[in-house]
């Protein structure tokens, strides 16, 4: 009996032990959790250029739910490119030469051609990425997506010194393998031909057999914001920075800027969305140069190469003989760049409106700045068109966008869905005299985590070719009244302002 009791006391003690080491383990777990969640927090309040709105949506996160929100806020938390690539980009950039034309030898004719009221826009531009406006270019609208491929590909054909081309998606389609093959030709010939891919955006490009035929045919290939293993990226930089950029320098002379990526409209990666509609432009003049140093300064940051001595010698060859009268300036930004570039030149181009402002973009997800110019201008009078696609390819995106409507329709802003495909077009107008186009959207990712490229230009005729071509999409839309906004669900309502709410978020 005695045996028995001693027993029973033995593994009650050794009960009572092991409870005790697991309320001590639970205790010792609790203290850390709240230790790393408290070091996180002072993370996010310490970090700069972040909005108050961004600061408490990840507080909250990190708080409700400490273990996942951790894990994303350093995945996703910060617009950290890597220590590497930031030095890099900074001594590239230190490095290269002034660029030809940046320094403009045709004042007077500038100041007599552009307008006082817009110079103060051109400023804004200068401060982001340090080029000024230049003067003497010519520019024409390509027709479609096909259409600038064509011309782009003729371009190339005639190329006679480098090109240098750059894409966020690059496929291997009937476009894409035009594309390639215009490149393997020039190559063949001794010109000088460069192309450079996010890795993200064309990684069916690069596990593609077209890849490594250019590279054998002398086509020197690079690849921007590389991913390597995703679980060890992040302490390289923040995984989801992309190189969102397209463009395309020929001989310096010649180059193009728009929404299109290197792919057919039909865009088979998203073929229930297809097709996709763009808007590219072809230019001619002093501007090429600008967007060839663009093209150097992420070309010398991933590859290594030095391409200074192009630019400093001139290789960008001489200006066009027949001077145009389109006023250009490239407008660069990204994660490393200044801080809040695109709202701000998106917020000082709306406010500079008088007459008209007509924006068409694929991805509506603004900041309230932002959000409070559009309604400004439609408060003041200006006829202020936002024309969005009907059908997205982010269901997130799309609610978000709706999200902001009613406070638009209220201001007056007349909200269009284009029916005709996907519109991808990010143009900008101002007046019928003033365009900025390029590949960044009205969205926080363009505004904070790509790499992207713009033209900002003044010709009232270019400018006019742009605004028949914004029409044409508001002519294939449905206008968005304030009844329709009004008869949404309270589900779909909820959706959108969900949606919206983990915009500062992600």
């Amino acid at each position: 009996m005695a045996i028995v009791l001693n027993r029973d006391l033995a593994l009650d003690a050794l009960a009572g032990i092991v409870q005790a080491s697991l309320m001590n383990e639970t205790i010792v777990l609790w203290v850390l959790n709240i230790m790393v969640v408290g070091m996180v927090v002072v993370r996010i309040l310490l970090r700069p250029h972040r909005q108050p709105a961004s600061r408490i949506a990840w507080i909250a996160v990190v708080g409700a739910l400490p273990g996942i929100g951790v894990i994303a806020y350093l995945f996703l938390g910060e617009t950290n490119i890597g220590r590497r690539n930031f030095k890099v980009m900074r001594e590239v950039r230190a490095q290269l030469p002034a660029t030809p034309g940046a320094v403009i030898d045709t004042a007077a004719h500038l100041e007599a051609q552009l307008p006082s009221r817009y110079a103060p826009l051109f400023s804004v531009g200068r401060s982001i990425s340090g080029f000024e406006p230049v003067a003497e270019n010519s520019a024409a609208l390509m027709t479609d997506s096909n259409t600038s491929i064509d011309h782009m590909v003729t371009d190339i054909d005639a190329a006679t010194d480098q090109v240098n081309v750059l894409f966020y998606i690059w496929l291997t389609d009937n476009n894409g393998s035009k594309m390639a093959g215009a490149l393997k030709r020039a190559a063949a010939r001794g010109v000088t031909c460069r192309a450079m891919v996010d890795d993200l955006g064309s990684r069916t490009l690069l596990k593609s057999r077209l890849w490594r035929e250019m590279g054998a045919a002398g086509v020197q290939t690079a690849v921007a914001l590389r991913i390597r293993n995703p679980l060890l990226r992040p302490l390289q930089g923040r995984i989801d920075l992309r190189n969102h950029r397209k463009i395309l320098v020929i001989d310096g002379r010649v180059t193009y800027c728009g929404s299109q990526n290197c792919a057919d409209p039909e865009f088979l990666v998203k073929a229930k969305f297809a097709p996709w509609v763009d808007s590219v432009i072809r230019l001619e003049g002093p501007i090429a140069r600008q967007n060839q140093r663009l093209f150097a300064t992420d070309w010398m940051t991933y590859v290594g190469e030095d391409l200074s001595k192009d630019l400093s010698l001139g290789a960008a060859g001489p200006t066009p003989t027949t001077a145009g009268t389109v006023i250009a300036q490239v407008i660069a930004s990204g994660p490393t760049l200044r801080h809040s570039a695109m709202p701000e030149l998106f917020g000082s181009l709306m406010y500079s409106a008088r007459v008209e402002l007509i924006i068409s973009t694929p991805y509506y997800v603004p900041n309230e700045s932002m959000q409070a110019a559009l309604c400004a201008a439609a408060y003041r009078g200006v006829r202020t068109t936002l024309i969005l696609p009907a059908k997205n390819d982010s269901r997130a995106v799309a609610a978000t966008a709706r999200s902001y409507y009613a406070e638009l329709l209220k201001a007056g802003v007349d909200i269009q869905e284009f029916v005709g495909g996907l519109l991808h077009s990010k143009t900008l107008t101002v007046d019928g005299e003033l365009t900025l186009i390029g590949s960044a959207n009205m969205d926080r990712r363009s505004f904070d985590l790509n790499y992207e490229n713009n033209i900002l230009f003044y010709d009232p005729q270019l400018t006019q070719t742009v605004r028949e071509r914004q029409q044409s999409y508001i002519d294939s839309a449905n206008e968005i009244s304030k009844e329709m906004v009004a008869k949404w669900s309270s589900t779909r309502r909820l959706w959108n302002n969900t949606m919206a709410m983990l915009g500062p978020v992600l």
